[in-house]
């Protein structure tokens, strides 16, 4: 089993919700919405296990 070191999994995590925040939706893209759901969705879970994983929940390994 490979040690994970959570500090660098939030450390990813926050970057992932950096760069989320960061993109400028394209409104006249098609398909531009189900992206902006998804990235949505994307940050409330990465949020969510930032949260796991500071509270020393669900061990160190990942969720599926």
């Amino acid at each position: 089993m490979i040690a994970v070191d959570n500090s660098r999994i939030i450390r990813d995590l926050n970057d992932l919700i950096e760069a989320i925040d960061r993109r400028l939706p394209q409104v006249q893209r098609h398909g531009e919405a189900a992206i902006a759901n998804a990235a949505m969705r994307l940050r409330i879970e990465a949020r969510a296990r930032i949260a796991e994983l500071e509270r020393g929940e669900a061990g160190a390994s990942p969720r599926r």
